[in-house]
């Protein structure tokens, strides 16, 4: 059996933390592109809040460009390859996208969790997400602010449409994890 390399994108609470998750728990060895903005800031000495977050991520692509989270997490998806599958969680742009595809070629696979804005804006209603030991809370406002953002900054739209497989998520936690599963068989 071959080896991958399968990163998971689609829009904020489209549900890709949870399809993650569920490869992960299969014995994928899992790269958070996250952490490249999480150990700058412990590197600098920052307290974790969504300003420095924010700051750093620019910071960072402004130094690598915008495939830096692939370029810094570029180590542990090679050690994570080396020994078996690898599931990328937080890849967001083209470039990013570009980086991974050009190295990996066949090896690598995106899965697209799609799911409509009203559902997940539903979705986020009173939701409180910890990172880092750091509580956020979020509101529909809130969310559609970093859809834009993240469409207009990171060209988010475009791994997603490149994806190999997309999987409709507007049911249970358990079709979604049926729909990974039949992916993963492939």
């Amino acid at each position: 059996m071959n080896k991958k390399i399968i990163a998971v994108v689609g829009m904020p609470f489209a549900g890709k933390t949870e399809a993650t998750r569920h490869i992960e728990n299969k014995g994928y060895f899992k790269v958070y592109f996250g952490d490249a903005t999480f150990d700058e800031i412990k590197r600098q000495g920052l307290e974790t809040n969504e300003e420095n977050e924010k700051r750093v991520r620019e910071n960072l692509r402004k130094k690598y460009g915008m495939a830096a989270f692939a370029i810094i997490s570029m180590p542990k998806i090679e050690k994570g390859f080396a020994k078996g599958n690898v599931v990328i969680e937080s890849l967001y742009s083209w470039e990013e996208y570009k980086l991974i595809k050009e190295k990996y070629g066949d090896s690598f696979k995106v899965i697209a969790v799609f799911a409509p804005p009203k559902i997940r804006y539903g979705r986020v209603m009173g939701r409180t997400e910890i990172k880092q030991g750091k509580e956020r809370k979020f509101n529909e406002d809130s969310v559609k602010k970093r859809d834009y953002a993240q469409l207009e900054n990171l060209a988010t739209g475009a791994p997603i449409a490149m994806a190999d497989y997309t999987i409709i998520n507007t049911g249970e936690i358990s079709d979604l994890h049926k729909n990974i599963d039949v992916i993963l068989k492939d």
